[in-house]
């Protein structure tokens, strides 16, 4: 397949694939709500980061090997489970700590501060340690990548082409939550916020525990 001929096609799954719900959207989400657009940006940021790695390892081979290998696919699916298990656990205390404001008409967002970087390696690792992205870059990428052409560099491109489309939709939807931050922050919603996403989380990580290849 042409690979200019592929692109529409590519493109379209792209998006189909980035609306779905997932780990990335649950995160996006609770951050802009809670922390407003400019507290989303870095875990967005961040989950493209790790999408990219996940890119370059498929063109170069090594999404294949974790695929393939037990005991490589099993220490990621325990990682991510752990990982997802554990901010939904803080979700859960956080919305428990939040009854304290009640008496707050509207909660201000959280500062930032230093938390970028956490956000942004929060976004990386959640990625990274994502069993299924390698099985999907090893099933998906290949359908667009010609048969004669430089795998790598194709493969790069295509990732490229991915993390931008996903990070203008992941911001754009973040930015239409932060709109809405001051009724999310509201004591009672935010702690509805907080316990909805930790069943989310907490459900995906269950999810990816148990799941196989």
């Amino acid at each position: 397949m042409h690979l200019a001929t592929s692109l529409p096609a590519f493109l379209l799954a792209v998006l189909l694939i980035s609306a779905s719900p997932g780990p990335a959207m649950a995160l996006i989400f609770r951050r802009a709500a809670l922390r407003g657009l400019g507290g989303a940006v870095p875990t967005v940021l961040g989950l493209e980061v790790g999408l990219y790695c996940w890119a370059l390892f498929a063109g170069a081979g090594l999404a294949a090997l974790v695929a393939a290998s037990e005991v490589a696919y099993l220490v990621l699916r325990v990682v991510g489970a752990v990982v997802l298990l554990y901010m939904g656990f803080r979700a859960f205390r956080a919305a428990w700590l939040a009854r304290k404001d009640a008496e707050v008409t509207v909660a201000p967002p959280r500062p930032e501060g230093g938390r970028w970087w956490g956000a942004f390696g929060e976004g990386v690792v959640v990625q990274l340690a994502n069993p299924k992205a390698a099985v999907f870059m090893i099933a998906f990428y290949p359908q667009f990548v010609p048969s004669d052409g430089p795998v790598f560099v194709t493969t790069a491109l295509l990732g490229l082409l991915q993390i931008t489309v996903e990070t203008v939709l992941y911001l754009g939807l973040a930015a239409g939550v932060a709109r809405a931050g001051a009724w999310f922050r509201r004591p009672r919603i935010r702690r509805r916020l907080e316990a909805v996403s930790g069943t989310v989380l907490v459900g995906l990580g269950l999810r990816v525990a148990v799941s196989s290849h």
